[in-house]
C-alpha cells in the first residue's frame, strides 16, 4: 500500500469514528431529558477536564507557555476566573482579562 493510500485509509478511519459519535450524539439527543442525571453528568465531566487543562496550563506548561513565570501564568489564571465570575460568567471577558493579565506581567517581568 502506497503511502498516499495509507494516507487516505487514515483519514478515512478517522472520519468515520468522528462522524459515527455524532450521529449517535443525535440519535441519543431526542431521548435524554434536559434534567437527566446523564446530563449532570458529562457537564461535571467538561469542568473536571477544565479544570485538569487549567492546571496543567499552570503547572507543566507546554510550548512558548513554558517561557513564562508561573507567577504570571497564575495571575493570568485568577484575574481570569475573578472577572468570568465577577461578570456573571461571561467567558469573552474571562478569556481577554486572562491573556490581557499574562501579557503585562510577563511584560513587566522582561522589563525588570
Amino acid at each position: 500500500m502506497g503511502d498516499a493510500a495509507y494516507g487516505y485509509l487514515i483519514l478515512a478511519i478517522a472520519a468515520i469514528c468522528t462522524y459515527g459519535w455524532r450521529a449517535l450524539g443525535v440519535a441519543l439527543a431526542g431521548r435524554i431529558g434536559p434534567n437527566s442525571p446523564w446530563l449532570d453528568w458529562v457537564g461535571c465531566v467538561a469542568y473536571a477536564l477544565l479544570a485538569g487543562l487549567i492546571a496543567r496550563m499552570l503547572l507543566l506548561p507546554a510550548g512558548p507557555l513554558m517561557e513564562t513565570a508561573t507567577v504570571s501564568r497564575a495571575v493570568g489564571i485568577g484575574l481570569a476566573v475573578a472577572v468570568y465570575f465577577g461578570l456573571r460568567r461571561n467567558i469573552l471577558a474571562g478569556v481577554l482579562t486572562g491573556a490581557g493579565a499574562l501579557t503585562l506581567a510577563e511584560s513587566l517581568s522582561l522589563s525588570s
